[in-house]
């Protein structure tokens, strides 16, 4: 039974993968015969850049998804990352790579609060996510002073995200590898089956032995690792971490991994999906905007094809 139920896992994920990608192909074919200017070197490496980030995220909350939680301070711990790793390259003046590590553990912090909010008080994913959103969003203003932080006397610093490896830039081979590492702990690790199995049957989970609340705590900071590479890549790329920035980032990273195939009712995504997830929202995005569409219908395009994703995800577990 197991294994029937393990080949049925496999089998949808393989669909939806499929699906996602046919959508890709599809997406890039309407774009170039619609516009001349889609398929230049110049535009492809802007597309690469823009899903590097967006990426990260969704790789990052693909594993919340999957335990059937929800994080809606994505985009506002990213920034908080950055903004940390301002404060720690620049005004305390630490070295690159320690500045970098804080950031991310910064962001892994977060995310330890959010799962303890979640395993700990019992609140709900939604409430303790939008809670950490909110303090997130004050402490960015709170400590960088409500003025952006800029990397621009520290040149190395703004390679990050743009230094070219093989023509590529450097934020798209951290995107990569970061999705490698997140692909390679949900399959073969045990954390990856305690994703599956919470998000599966939490109370089946806890019932075998598994310590859900445990390791609901751990995702959920490890998630926030993830937000915090996010935040590095997004504050290199700008060369300065701005305090306003962050908001909208987490439905981007939602709709990535969704379209991905990642259920919002836990059990179910991949990060080979998530990623494809991603490359069709920024596709999406770039060519409507390439093709002069208004950012308001942009948005309206999105909005659409998130809430398509997710009834197409809730015919097909009717359907199994």
């Amino acid at each position: 039974m197991a294994e029937q139920i393990q080949g049925k896992r496999l089998n949808s994920k393989a669909t939806q993968t499929l699906l996602a990608f046919s959508s890709l192909i599809l997406l890039i074919i309407i774009f170039t015969i619609a516009s001349k200017n889609f398929m230049t070197p110049s535009n492809l490496i802007t597309i690469l850049l823009m899903t590097a980030v967006n990426g990260i995220l969704a790789v990052g909350i693909t594993f919340i998804i999957i335990t059937g939680g929800i994080d809606l301070s994505v985009g506002t711990v990213m920034t908080f990352s950055s903004v940390m790793a301002g404060v720690f390259i620049t005004m305390l003046g630490l070295p690159i790579a320690v500045g970098i590590i804080g950031a991310i553990l910064a962001g892994a912090f977060c995310g330890f609060i959010n799962g303890i909010s979640i395993a700990k008080l019992g609140l709900p994913p939604f409430i303790a996510t939008l809670g950490m959103m909110n303090v997130t969003k004050g402490l960015n203003l709170i400590v960088s002073g409500t003025k952006p932080i800029y990397f621009s006397d520290i040149p190395a610093f703004g390679q990050i995200a743009i230094k070219p490896i093989f023509g590529i830039p450097l934020g798209v081979v951290i995107f990569f590898a970061a999705a490698g590492l997140a692909a390679f702990i949900l399959s073969k690790t045990v954390i990856g089956r305690y994703t599956f199995a919470i998000g599966s049957n939490e109370e089946a989970a806890r019932l075998s032995g598994i310590n859900t609340g445990a390791w609901k705590i751990a995702i959920y900071s490890m998630s926030g690792g993830f937000f915090g590479i996010a935040g590095i890549v997004m504050a290199s790329r700008l060369s300065s971490a701005q305090p306003a920035l962050g908001a909208g980032y987490e439905m981007d990273a939602i709709a990535a991994a969704v379209i991905g195939g990642a259920s919002l009712s836990g059990g179910e995504g991949g990060i080979l999906g998530t990623v494809i997830g991603a490359f069709i929202i920024t596709v999406l995005t770039n060519g409507l905007r390439i093709l002069s569409v208004p950012q308001e219908w942009q948005l309206v395009v999105t909005g659409i094809i998130v809430i398509s994703a997710v009834y197409l995800d809730i015919v097909r577990r009717k359907v199994k």
